[in-house]
């Protein structure tokens, strides 16, 4: 990344009419700020890969572009992860590809397996009687960063791209310092004044690369052991219920109901229907009353059957593409011939009925496509987070 570029963009973005204009200005002047009063070698961001510090991330390469010298390189940016249990394994490699893209010195915070960053309750083991209990996460935070502190002493500030609407972060001001009994840090928080939808608008904007995971369904990531696609992303499957009109005839169905089995096959006549020749009498035509005599013609006996898959059959000049098993059924020939009277345009919506929706796989839209932003954690388990980046 080249952060000169950067700050270009964004710190004359922020100068601009663009409604999100005032939120970029002001988170650049809580991050100036901060980068005044402590200086940029005492300055780290906490970043864990998701949206919030992605933007975050990227707020801190311009300001740091923008006031690197002319003719000089820019200061690379401290940073410290501090993983939640059982991690998505997409998320960890967009961390590193992160780390990669904007040159980090990134620190991987580990706390102990036994006390958590994320309050999470975690799978039982198969035949244990007694389930698992949630796991207290402030904890761990805090011996990671007590860790963070002994391995950079010089390190005074920490911007975290915590949210209002965070759990947590309701009191919370561009500035506020660590409790007594935690390792002394003043906590910087850029973006505190953000929406979830200020989020995607400035990532959309500026293309800044995110966790895939969001293109997936997922709002808020967490550990994978209480975070899930957001309901409220889900796509509602359409109907696959097809009608006919008055002038529909078997041979303008659609492939996928050449093979199903006519709902009652004893009402068709099989003595005879052949293609006339010229020497041979003309069909009567179809009457236009309510019901049509229908023969269909008897089989040679020594005819083999063959029960085959839609997707591999040719009918005609036409070739149906594999786009998904379909459940089929055959066409069922009645053994002893009867004539009956029946309504042809019954018989072939009575075809259609049967007709085997293909199970469509879960999909959800990306986590842009949220309009409310008070279901961003409709995809998080209950669960208290003791920290977030």
């Amino acid at each position: 990344m080249d952060y000169k570029a950067i700050a270009r963009d964004v710190y004359a973005f922020a100068d601009s009419d663009d409604p999100l204009a005032p939120l970029v200005k002001e988170s650049l002047g809580a991050i100036d700020h901060a980068l005044q009063d402590f200086g940029p070698d005492r300055v780290a961001i906490s970043f864990n890969g998701g949206k919030d510090c992605t933007v975050l991330l990227h707020l801190f390469a311009a300001s740091l572009g923008n006031r690197a010298p002319p003719n000089g390189p820019c200061k690379r940016v401290s940073a410290l992860h501090i993983p939640v249990p059982s991690p998505f394994t997409e998320l960890m490699a967009f961390i590193d590809e992160a780390a990669e893209s904007y040159n980090l010195d990134l620190f991987n915070c580990l706390p102990p397996t036994s006390l958590p960053v994320e309050s999470v309750t975690q799978p039982a083991t198969p035949g244990s009687q007694n389930p698992p209990k949630p796991q207290k996460g402030g904890e761990g935070m805090k011996v990671a960063l007590e860790h963070y502190k002994a391995k950079f002493p010089e390190i005074e500030a920490i911007l975290i791209g915590t949210r209002r609407t965070d759990p947590h972060g309701a009191k919370l001001s561009f500035r506020n310092p660590t409790d007594p009994d935690w390792p002394k840090f003043e906590r910087v928080n850029p973006i505190i004044n953000w929406s979830y939808s200020d989020v995607w608008t400035y990532l959309r904007h500026f293309k800044v690369p995110y966790c895939k995971l969001y293109d997936e369904g997922y709002t808020s990531l967490g550990s994978t052991y209480n975070t899930y696609r957001n309901p409220a992303l889900r796509i509602t499957p359409t109907s696959n219920t097809t009608t006919i009109s008055s002038d529909t005839t078997v041979s303008s169905l659609p492939l996928s109901v050449a093979s199903l089995t006519i709902s009652d096959p004893s009402k068709l006549d099989c003595t005879e229907l052949s293609t006339p020749s010229s020497s041979s009498t003309p069909s009567p035509p179809l009457s236009t009353s309510s019901s049509t005599t229908l023969n269909i013609p008897s089989f040679p006996s020594n005819l083999i059957m063959l029960s085959l898959d839609s997707s591999e059959m040719c009918i005609g000049d036409s070739c149906p593409m594999k786009s998904g098993k379909k459940k089929q059924q055959q066409l069922q020939i009645p053994s002893s011939p009867t004539q009956t009277q029946i309504n042809p345009q019954q018989e072939i919506q009575k075809v259609l009925d049967q007709v085997v929706a293909v199970e469509e796989p879960v999909r959800y839209r990306p986590a842009y496509e949220l309009r409310d932003g008070s279901l961003e954690r409709a995809g998080r388990a209950a669960s208290v987070v003791a920290g977030r980046a």
